[in-house]
């Protein structure tokens, strides 16, 4: 449950909030226990992985005697029910790890942990398990309605592809039946928009295993990527931004400079060319100086804006690519401001008020966290402090709510991440602003003052929407693939009734040039060109017969609003011009 949601139910208090969520974290963990324990007595013989608490609920990792299907897990699941009503408390020992080994002699998974952690256990009934806990004082503090197991799915031990593939069980836990009920709703909803699913239906992008985990964008798909640059590249052009771009190709050298080979190699694709060393560009900011760099920079040149819709790589770990949210390859909306020091409040306002704006032109609420100093960071501790008292200055004196996430600042400088809440309520983390004193030292800017000296400038890293893949996967579910108008790679459909229509129905969509217009002249049905529209999401359907042509009107069909009517075409049109003209959503 987001922050949000906790101040909407009248919970404000952070320490509320915390003790909220490590009471459901608990019950989660204890959970996954009485999962363990229902399995050990369905399945003799079963060895018992680990069994967490994670987000929404739980899981348990098993190697099992016998396979077991989804069609199982109501089994389960009634055996577990039939444990919590028994009010099994949870006990808590500390046992020397000779009596744990005896212990756990038949459970090898379990002696390979006692290596490696305290030999504390919890015992729930006739279920032990090696654990640190916490845990609930007994199983009549767990709601018998609140949790459901929902999946089976494969997962190594310890994550290594070295180790046996265990067989892992999902549950979902909350306080309340109605809260689960909820979850499973929004889950349903969140399903039917499934970005993967409207990519493939809409013919906007497809992936091929040649190319791993980067999309390849079709003709509609890439008007949806040409009109969000557009967009953006208009409102950063009237706030002084200038557009620059950097090659995709570097030299290792490049990342040694600004610390990303030491802080950031493992996201690096490495090249090797003629026994050179290259890497395939993870970010732009590093480039970018080199842009800087070019001429000599006086204080009257500052600030410079440098704007780039770069192409990036990323090496990301198998698991957690998926779709446009997470791809190797990716468009990233990104722009490095040089600045004076005493220019930074006005700069990180600038850049609040753009980001801001593009959020709320797409109906998207948005939220801020604060990150502070990694335990790994690079460069001049007092340099770190300085970054962090000015980006929390810019936050309060813009009077801005904002969650603290300590220790998980980029390792060049503190940020401030900033995430929107899409229609069904879910949070995503799109865009970053880091305001950075260490890749000035390291590349040796400067600028020229006043005065004639030598001045090294701040770089602020902005990003208003992330990568243009990740945002537009956000928006085709926050809109279930009906895209606002000026975004809709196909905004009219002209639907001639008869052959003897289609002359007019070309001169309809002649007239409707200032946007993207198709004749559907197949030999089909009116209501099934229809029907094919609606699940293509197009805006708007005119249909044109003989009473249209008679009097140069269509009958028009709004995408959300079914039947207009007939209308004069010139109407219409000013109606489609009213919608670009109105603010984006």
């Amino acid at each position: 449950m987001s922050i949000g949601k906790y101040r909407r139910l009248g919970i404000c208090s952070f320490s509320a909030i915390m003790e909220i969520d490590m009471k459901i974290e608990t019950v989660r963990h204890s959970l996954a226990h009485i999962l363990a324990a229902s399995v050990q007595e369905l399945y003799p013989g079963t060895k018992f992985g680990i069994g967490p608490a994670i987000e929404n609920g739980f899981y348990y990792d098993f190697d099992l005697l016998k396979a077991i299907s989804p069609e199982d897990l109501p089994k389960i699941e009634k055996k577990m029910r039939d444990l919590l009503k028994q009010n099994i408390p949870f006990q808590k020992k500390i046992i020397a790890k000779a009596e744990a080994k005896a212990l756990f002699k038949n459970q090898p998974y379990k002696l390979e942990l006692i290596k490696d952690q305290q030999t504390g256990v919890y015992e729930s009934g006739k279920f032990i398990d090696l654990c640190k806990g916490p845990h609930i004082k007994s199983t009549k503090e767990i709601p018998l309605d609140g949790f459901k197991l929902t999946r089976i799915a494969g997962a190594y031990w310890k994550g290594s592809e070295k180790n046996p593939m265990l067989t892992r069980i999902y549950g979902l836990a909350f306080d309340s039946k109605k809260e689960l009920d909820d979850y499973l709703k929004l889950q349903q909803e969140a399903e039917k928009r499934d970005h993967r699913k409207l990519g493939e239906t809409l013919d906007l992008f497809s992936f091929h295993s040649v190319a791993p985990a980067t999309p390849f964008w079709h003709p509609k798909g890439m008007v949806i990527v040409n009109e969000l640059q557009n967009y953006i590249r208009k409102l950063q052009r009237e706030m002084g931004y200038l557009e620059t771009s950097t090659p995709i190709l570097v030299k290792k050298e490049l990342y040694e400079i600004s610390g990303h080979w030491e802080h950031y190699q493992e996201n690096i694709f490495p090249l090797k060319i003629e026994n050179e060393a290259f890497a395939l560009k993870p970010m732009n900011c590093p480039e970018s100086t080199y842009i800087y760099s070019s001429k000599i920079r006086s204080y009257k040149d500052l600030p410079l804006r440098l704007a780039e819709f770069g192409y990036l790589h990323r090496k990301e770990k198998t698991g957690v690519l998926t779709g446009l949210f997470r791809a190797y390859g990716f468009i990233q909306d990104d722009a490095h401001i040089y600045c004076q020091p005493d220019k930074i409040f006005d700069e990180i306002t600038n850049v609040l008020k753009l980001l801001t704006k593009i959020h709320k032109d797409f109906n998207l609420k948005t939220s801020f966290a604060f990150a502070t100093k990694p335990d790994k960071a690079m460069g001049d501790p007092k340099l770190w402090k300085k970054a962090e008292n000015s980006l929390e200055f810019a936050l309060k004196k813009n009077k801005l709510e904002y969650e603290m996430h300590p220790k998980d600042g980029a390792f060049y400088g503190p940020k401030l991440d900033v995430d929107v809440e899409d229609s069904l309520g879910r949070k995503w983390t799109i865009a970053t602003i880091q305001l950075d004193f260490q890749i000035p030292e390291r590349f040796n800017l400067f600028y020229i003052d006043q005065k004639g000296k030598k001045q090294r400038p701040v770089i602020i890293h902005r990003s208003s929407i992330g990568s243009f893949e990740r945002f537009i996967g956000i928006l085709l579910e926050h809109y279930a693939g009906a895209l606002p108008f000026w975004l809709s790679p196909v905004q009219i459909w002209v639907i001639p009734i008869g052959s003897r229509h289609e002359k007019y129905a070309q001169k309809v969509s002649e007239e409707l040039k200032d946007f993207r217009v198709e004749i559907k002249n197949e030999n089909e049905t009116v209501s099934k060109k229809i029907r094919a529209g609606e699940m293509q999401k197009i805006p708007f359907m005119l249909v044109v017969g003989d009473e249209e042509m008679k009097t140069e009107s269509i009958r028009a069909r709004e995408r959300g609003k079914g039947d207009l009517g007939m209308i004069k075409l010139n109407k219409f049109i000013e109606k489609c011009q009213n919608y670009l003209n109105q603010p984006k959503t």
